[in-house]
Order: structure tokens, then sequence, then C-alpha cells
């Protein structure tokens, strides 16, 4: 939801207010304004309160990677906690799969960093019966 609310903010040159945005979105305002706070918190997303006020991108979506947007809604994505049980999984006492799983991890977080928010397009819609 934060990737579509950078992206919908982007393709705006004004000021949106909560109701026009989340229908955007497509969720409602109380649930955007959770996922606006940490964009806000990081700067990315300007909030004027007021008549006049609303929401505004205030970042270049080419600096922002899509990993940046998960952690900063999600958190840090590396927790060390094993894919296969409920622990810690490392060097120390890895599970089977993790040297597979570290380095799966590795190759999507590294490709996550590399692209940035405007190099992802919202899907087109697609016409039914139609093939391709």
């Amino acid at each position: 939801m934060a990737t579509q609310v950078l992206l919908a903010l982007g393709r705006l040159d004004h000021r949106v207010k909560a109701p026009e945005l989340s229908e955007l979105v497509g969720t409602t305002p109380g649930f955007l304004s959770q996922v606006i706070a940490p964009l806000s918190q990081r700067g990315w997303v300007r909030s004027d309160p007021g008549p006049s006020g609303g929401y505004q991108v205030a970042i270049d979506l080419d600096r922002v990677s899509v990993l940046d947007v998960i952690e900063a809604v999600e958190g840090p994505t590396d927790t060390g906690r094993c894919v296969l049980e409920e622990r810690e999984c490392g060097r120390a006492g890895p599970c089977v799969l993790h040297v597979a799983w570290s380095e799966a991890r590795g190759h999507l977080l590294e490709q996550l960093a590399r692209t940035p928010l405007s190099g992802i397009a919202e899907p087109e819609a697609v016409e039914p019966g139609a093939v391709g």
C-alpha cells in the first residue's frame, strides 16, 4: 500500500486530501493515515493541515528503492529468525535451509534495493478475454 501511495502522489502535481487519495489507492482514510505516517517521518510525504492542505510527495521517486519503502513500513528485513522453526538462525546453529534461504534472500534484497520506486508501475487492467 505504501508503494501505491507514493506512486499515486508522484503522478499528481498538487496536494491531495485524504479522502481523494484513499479512493485513488483503494483504502479508507483511517488506514491511509497509518500508511502515510512512516512515509512522512522519513520526509517522503509532506502533510499540510488545513482547508487548503493535503498530502504531496516530497522526494524524487528515483531516489527511493522498493526496499527502502518496505523497510520504512515493515521495519528491518533481516530479523535473524529461522524460516523453519521459532528460533534464531545463524552460523552458530543454522537450520537445514539456512544457506539456501540466506542466498535467496540476499538476491531478493539486492534486487529490491536496486529498483527505484519510479521504476515500477502499477499493473494495468486486463480486458476480459484478452490474450496477452
